[in-house]
């Protein structure tokens, strides 16, 4: 999840599109979150780890 949303950051700036911007911000932000709380942890959708 983390990679597509810098995938589709880098696409939408590339291409000047918004809406791909915002999704690669939206999708990197949870990306991140999850795998913080993974490494922490604690268990995300019943898993132990989340990567």
């Amino acid at each position: 999840m983390i990679a597509l949303g810098v995938i589709l950051l880098v696409v939408g700036f590339i291409l000047h599109i918004g809406i791909l911007w915002t999704i690669g911000i939206i999708l990197l932000v949870i990306g991140l979150i999850l795998f913080l709380l993974g490494s922490v942890g604690h268990a995300v959708g019943g898993r132990r780890h989340y990567w």
